[in-house]
């Protein structure tokens, strides 16, 4: 049976809901196994890198067969962390999410696949990221299903970065119309993340909801 190794670090991070259905789905065609630590990652024929924020050495690298990463760029375009944040505030329509096999340089492995995902000029975190989930999980299956045929690419053109977001990178400026801030407060994540504004001394939290008719 096909050894599946899935490496996510973050226990609150949403996509484990969709990481434990796709376990769920495959079960009986692979023992597959979640690990918040990529040193518990012993070996076998699939590793995944799912928002997984360790540097992974060589020494890791080599237990598996295929070491693969998703990445919610273009890439070389969009290196980094938060891609898919940085690109809805930048006011794109969308973005790519992509394969690639895991390098020792930051997003530079070789491209396997590539989705692109469409996202509603009034979709709100939560949509966002279910758009970006489900993509993460169609190009898992993709992987199991085409990784004795794919032929990887190498990346081509001048790479760009995006620096990790923090809680500050939440701030709205009260002062600015609520159009101008719009993006972020959509892509602010409400509980690990939440947008917020100073006013009169105190501090106040923002979370947008779609209110429907």
């Amino acid at each position: 049976m096909t050894t599946v190794h899935i490496v996510c670090t973050d226990p609150a991070h949403g996509v484990n809901a969709w990481l434990a259905r796709w376990i769920a789905k495959h079960r009986h065609e692979a023992d597959i196994a979640l690990l918040r630590d990529a040193r518990e990652a012993s070996g076998g024929e699939f590793l995944f890198l799912v928002s997984c924020h360790q540097i992974v050495g060589r020494d890791i690298l080599d237990r598996y067969r295929h070491t693969l990463v998703l990445h919610a760029s273009a890439l070389p375009e969009g290196r980094g962390m938060s891609p898919h944040v940085w690109q809805i505030i930048e006011g794109r329509p969308g973005f790519a999410v992509t394969l690639l096999e895991a390098a020792e340089a930051l997003d530079a492995g070789r491209i396997w696949h590539q989705i692109d995902v469409s996202v509603p000029a009034s979709a709100v975190c939560e949509e966002i990221n279910a758009l970006l989930f489900d993509a993460e999980i169609a190009l898992m299956d993709w992987a199991l299903a085409h990784a004795h045929e794919v032929r990887p690419r190498e990346q081509h053109g001048t790479p760009s970065y995006y620096r990790k977001r923090g809680p500050d990178d939440s701030r709205i400026d009260p002062a600015r119309p609520l159009a101008e801030v719009f993006d972020l407060l959509r892509v602010a994540d409400p509980e690990r993340y939440p947008a917020f504004f100073e006013h009169r001394g105190r501090r106040y939290r923002l979370r947008l909801e779609p209110m429907e008719s």
